[in-house]
């Protein structure tokens, strides 16, 4: 089957259009862990300066990042989370509870995140309406986007 010149509209693909670029979530988690300046992102996240540079540029001008001088001579930078960057932390949260479920073992995790009640943070994502775990068989799609259907576009 060949491929569609208008794939079907998606958040999730205009997500990952902005952030599922190599290094953007590694960029985010290091400024939520408060490690902001170029330097430390270039030593944590392990990206060549350019392609660091690119990445952190296009998350300003996103909004997912603020960019602030630190020092004038030489003038440098930090980088701090916007309140839309926050709101994808849950997001990091949980996909490093898959990694860590399904890639490391027990004994093998290279980081742990407290909670304020002093309890290792276990994301879960839960149903704003009446607070249960989302579970797959549980949710149903319903397409909202004119021409579409779960199983593909509708017939013209």
């Amino acid at each position: 089957m060949a491929a569609t010149k208008d794939p079907r509209p998606c958040s999730i693909a205009d997500a990952l259009a902005l952030v599922g670029e190599k290094y953007s979530l590694l960029v985010l988690r290091e400024v939520c862990l408060g490690n902001g300046r170029f330097d430390q992102l270039v030593r944590n996240i392990g990206a060549p300066r350019d392609i660091l540079a690119t990445r952190l540029r296009r998350l300003v001008d996103a909004g997912i990042l603020t960019k602030r001088a630190y020092s004038e001579r030489p003038q440098r930078f930090e980088y701090r989370p916007t309140p839309a960057g926050l709101e994808l932390e849950p997001v990091l949260m949980t996909l490093m509870a898959w990694g860590d479920r399904h890639l490391r073992t027990a004994d093998d995790r290279p980081m742990v995140i407290e909670h304020t009640c002093g309890s290792e943070l276990v994301a879960v994502v839960t149903c704003r309406a009446c607070g249960g775990a989302v579970h797959h068989e549980d949710l149903t799609a319903h397409p909202q986007a004119p021409g579409w259907t779960v199983t593909g576009p509708t017939a013209s």
